[in-house]
């Protein structure tokens, strides 16, 4: 796994009315799915749709789950300066693009980045306000038994990923929240739960309804 990269300067003193959320998680931890459940019952959350190199996988789509790009097109896009971070994982690229990210979010939306902690703290060193989530699997037993269960991946990916897991992990102390998702029920309530307190902080209410707080006067 190859360190990740940034293009240009940090945008940490940009002050976006949208909030930025970042979720991450060892592959099999279920991220994606809990990230799917909350995007369909939160209509006020857009999904950051990341570049990669790497194949479609089940019924992914190009341009919903991921932009599937060749790995020159990918490389024009880093020389372009197109990627707010990117990394290669597993063997393959993945970025984010950093017009559609910032457009967004200066448009009042938030949104959400389902990447890996590599690009989730790049993207937290960039933006102060972005909140981090981790999503921890039960066990390494069960983590490996999830991947089995989804039945994508051959015998020796699902080895390689279990040593990765054991490489992400520990990375979760860094991030602001973590969710241990023993039941996707119980953890989408966590997630939930974490955007509604992130929207209902002071300066997210400030760069939301600026004109509420000068109305009242509230420095």
């Amino acid at each position: 796994m190859n360190a990740p990269q940034t293009t240009t300067a940090p945008d940490s003193r940009a002050d976006f009315p949208g909030n930025l959320f970042v979720v991450a998680a060892p592959s099999g931890a279920g991220k994606s799915s809990l990230v799917n459940c909350l995007l369909a019952r939160d209509p006020a959350i857009q999904l950051s749709v990341s570049f990669t190199t790497r194949a479609p996988r089940g019924q992914e789509v190009d341009g919903r789950e991921y932009c599937f790009v060749s790995r020159d097109d990918f490389e024009r896009r880093i020389a372009a300066g197109e990627f707010l971070e990117w990394a290669e994982v597993h063997g393959n690229l993945y970025g984010t693009s950093r017009a559609w990210l910032q457009a967004r979010m200066q448009a009042g939306t938030d949104v959400m980045l389902e990447i890996d902690w590599q690009g989730a703290e790049q993207v937290k060193a960039q933006f102060a306000n972005a909140v981090s989530v981790f999503v921890l699997p039960p066990s390494y037993e069960e983590l490996e038994a999830r991947l089995q269960r989804r039945g994508e991946d051959s015998a020796d990916v699902i080895a390689r990923r279990m040593v990765e897991a054991r490489v992400e992990t520990p990375h979760a102390s860094s991030f602001d929240f973590i969710i241990v998702n023993h039941d996707i029920d119980h953890a989408l309530r966590d997630l939930q739960a974490v955007v509604a307190a992130q929207r209902l902080r002071y300066a997210a209410q400030l760069r939301a309804h600026p004109e509420v707080f000068a109305a009242l006067a509230i420095a």
